[in-house]
């Protein structure tokens, strides 16, 4: 039987950065590192910058394979991003988690989608099986403790998470990363995620108002949609109010709020 396959699932941001630094530096054992990308032009482009600018020049120079992964379709074996998902003539699709008109966070399928089927099935290609599965390493540290389960998404793969073994913090990651010479890349996530906290809105209309307004207008996209099937507006905060609107121009301060409940817990997206 082969040596089971050892694989961090890699997001781009601050935990599975420091992960690949321990890794680099032999103080876990993960010679392999999926990055699933949603598409390039849904991913945030810091962290799409970051992943070639730095990440992978440096798995390239510690001997770790750092492989980027795109969803194909099965059928067609068309690459297709959440974007493409979304905004595709005719589609009804709601793969995000939009808020509803109570605010409350509606159904998703994105991560499962995008991320997690994206691995299972790169590494069921490269041979793991049930009765020979891949350690998955999730990067959550012990400040985001409530996000680790112990859920087998497919019956190949072991999920495991190295930070919560090693104690470390979030704040330990970039400490970490910082001390191996490398930048802090940014929390990574889609650019339009309704996860967002109103800051993180906030900061993009300030400083990103292009990638802002293509948000806008995906919002606005989906209740168009669903004016045409006389349903409610759904939004990309829980404000209840479009995302213009409620993250207003020129406003500096906002009220301050944590992650909604709710929010992504899975470890695949935000890491």
């Amino acid at each position: 039987m082969p040596e089971p396959i050892r694989s961090i699932s890699y997001g781009g941001g601050v935990q599975s950065t420091a992960l690949l630094v321990l890794a680099a530096q032999r103080r876990i054992s993960f010679p392999l590192f999926l990055f699933a990308n949603v598409g390039d032009d849904s991913e945030h482009p810091g962290t799409l910058r970051y992943v070639e600018e730095y990440a992978k020049p440096y798995a390239a120079e510690h001997g770790i394979e750092l492989v980027e992964l795109d969803r194909v379709m099965q059928r067609t074996g068309e690459k297709r991003t959440l974007w493409e998902d979304l905004t595709r003539e005719g589609s009804r699709s709601l793969k995000i988690p939009v808020r509803m008109s109570n605010g409350a966070p509606g159904t998703r399928s994105c991560t499962a989608t995008y991320k997690i089927e994206v691995v299972a099935r790169e590494l069921k290609r490269r041979g793991a099986t049930a009765d020979n599965p891949a350690t998955v390493g999730i990067g959550i540290s012990v400040d985001e403790l409530h996000r680790a389960n112990n859920r087998r998404v497919e019956p190949h793969e072991r999920i495991v998470y190295p930070l919560l073994d090693l104690g470390l913090r979030r704040t330990d990651c970039a400490r970490i990363i910082r001390d191996a010479g490398l930048p802090v890349p940014p929390k990574s996530s889609c650019f339009f995620c309704p996860f967002h906290r109103p800051e993180t809105w906030h900061d993009m209309r300030r400083t990103e108002p292009d990638l802002f307004e293509k948000a806008c207008q995906l919002e606005d996209l989906l209740n168009k949609r669903r004016d045409t099937l006389n349903k409610d507006h759904v939004y990309l905060t829980r404000f209840a109010k479009p995302l213009r609107e409620a993250i207003p121009d020129g406003v500096d301060l906002l009220p301050m709020f944590d992650e909604a409940d709710g929010a992504c817990d899975s470890g695949w997206c935000w890491t």
